[in-house]
């Protein structure tokens, strides 16, 4: 696939099948995640792979943070939240590692970086034939499942990479003119 047809059809596979992406395929991955812009080469982010008994570890954590969220919540509610990380046969947690107080690269550059990189695993898997969907929602902001994955206090969830086989069709991309999105200044 030419750089230019990723670029143009990439899209976000919400039914994911097994099996999980190879040892082959997550190296390339994270080797794309590894080219994202960033500036003074901090690497500000790290990754936590989820998968096998990890899913469900990760579902608990999803219940729990619900049930902090509101503890008269009801049992069907909390058995959903679990449910949620099977969704895929694997699951990247994109992690930003912030380095504060820098004086050229603030916070939001770090926080960026590895929303880039993210992006580039996204690339990555759907060019090797790769199902992905890119997930936040309220576990991506929970600080219940911050802790519960052991982030430190300088860095924050970007959100989830769930990772599998296609298991359906590529929708197709929606049409959009270029030229609504751009202004111009000349």
């Amino acid at each position: 696939m030419d750089a230019m047809t990723l670029l143009h059809q990439r899209r976000s596979m919400g039914k994911l099948a097994g099996p999980a992406p190879t040892a082959e395929q997550l190296e390339a991955l994270y080797r794309a995640a590894l080219r994202a812009p960033d500036h003074k080469e901090m690497t500000p982010y790290r990754f936590i792979e989820i998968s096998g008994e990890g899913l469900d570890r990760l579902g608990e954590l999803f219940a729990r943070a619900d049930y902090q969220a509101n503890p008269h919540i009801d049992d069907a509610t909390l058995d959903a939240a679990r449910k949620k990380p099977k969704r895929a046969p694997m699951i990247i947690a994109v992690i930003a590692c912030v380095t504060p107080d820098l004086p050229k690269v603030p916070p939001v550059e770090q926080i960026i970086s590895a929303g880039c990189a993210a992006h580039a695993m996204l690339y990555a898997a759907f060019a090797q034939g790769l199902g992905a969907m890119w997930r936040t929602g309220t576990y991506a902001h929970d600080k219940t499942v911050w802790r519960g994955l052991g982030l430190g206090e300088h860095e924050e969830l970007i959100g989830y990479l769930y990772l599998g086989q296609p298991g359906g069709r590529y929708p197709q991309p929606p049409v959009r003119d270029p030229q609504t999105y751009v202004e111009r200044w000349q």
